[in-house]
């Protein structure tokens, strides 16, 4: 049996308010200083927070005691038009008409439309053993492009990991591009090593360098290191070298496996885990990053193409294009075990 709770900003105070509570889960809203409105959803096991109204972030993660999410600078979300303004979070979505870094000739901001967007509606969904915040936004500009976004997150009773969806749909009579990324700001943690069910040899270091990188000596020589083959990042055992970013490409998924899994071990033996399927997601990155101010340890992030903008994905083909009407769904689960 289905129970739908539908969600309204006037709900949301700056004191927690549980709205559901059962033998599995417990519900609470409430408001950031900021204004900005939040969900937490808690389990047996650890809990998520979700800005049902705010591109759907989820803000925060933590599970069997730990926190999931990277180190940063920001106490609270920030309202803003791009995901730097509030760059905090654990998860968000990266897209949909443009993502990722643009080059100097693109028009479209860091990571797209998206991760900041203004939800029209949210809703739960309870079953007897899963809970699911929805929410939903038509994005419509006059000679331009029209679709319908509809992301999801799902947490199960007693688990420790929980699925990500997102849901697009091309509203306009003619076709639409897609570009997505699942972008999960994983925390970092030293010596920590990685896994995956893919060949090694496919993770490659990015080669372009976007605006925001500013390459250092020692940081260009760690790259041709890399680049020739002298050292694998397998292991976060360099932190010093990962400012400014160090990033992998792990392209065309399909040729190599269906059912993706990638992991990252901590030394005091649990894992950080991400499943997904190279029917939804052909492109992969790896993203790390210490210094002082900013760690984080994206040991995977699963996209539909490299997230180097979209003159680059339309340039060597990686671009998708929606008919009109046509509906694409994707689905990443992740957490700890």
């Amino acid at each position: 049996m289905k129970n739908y709770l539908y969600l309204f900003k006037e709900q949301f105070k700056l004191e927690e308010l549980i709205i559901f509570e059962n033998s599995h889960f417990i519900i609470c809203t409430f408001k950031y200083p900021s204004g900005i409105e939040a969900l937490k959803i808690q389990n047996s096991l650890g809990f998520i927070v979700v800005l049902p109204f705010y591109g759907q972030i989820i803000w925060d993660a933590e599970f069997k005691g730990h926190n999931l999410k990277m180190r940063n600078m920001f106490s609270q979300p920030k309202l803003g038009t791009t995901i730097v303004d509030t760059y905090g979070c654990f998860a968000f979505h990266s897209g949909l008409l443009c993502n990722g870094c643009p080059s100097p000739e693109d028009t479209h901001s860091l990571h797209g439309e998206m991760p900041c967007a203004q939800m029209d509606n949210s809703w739960l969904v309870i079953e007897e053993n899963s809970c699911s915040i929805y929410s939903s936004i038509e994005y419509v500009k006059g000679f331009g492009h029209h679709y319908l976004a509809e992301p999801r997150v799902t947490l199960r009773a007693d688990s420790s990991l929980f699925e990500i969806n997102m849901q697009v749909t091309n509203l306009a009579g003619v076709e639409m591009p897609l570009q997505y990324m699942c972008h999960m700001n994983y925390c970092y943690e030293d010596n920590a090593t990685f896994k995956q069910n893919i060949p090694d040899d496919i993770i490659r270091i990015r080669e372009s360098i976007p605006a925001h990188v500013k390459p250092t000596t020692q940081w260009k020589i760690f790259n041709e290191e890399i680049k020739a083959g002298k050292y694998k990042l397998t292991a976060l055992d360099k932190n010093q070298l990962y400012d400014p970013e160090i990033v992998f490409f792990m392209d065309y998924l399909h040729k190599y496996q269906e059912n993706l899994e990638f992991r990252m071990y901590s030394t005091n033996g649990y894992s950080y885990v991400t499943k997904f399927s190279s029917k939804d997601f052909d492109f992969a990155t790896r993203w790390i990053l210490y210094n002082q101010d900013q760690q984080v340890a994206a040991f995977v992030l699963p996209g539909t193409c490299r997230p180097e903008g979209f003159l680059a994905a339309k340039n060597n083909g990686t671009l998708i294009m929606l008919e009109p009407k046509e509906v694409r769904t994707f689905t990443v689960v992740t957490g700890i075990e």
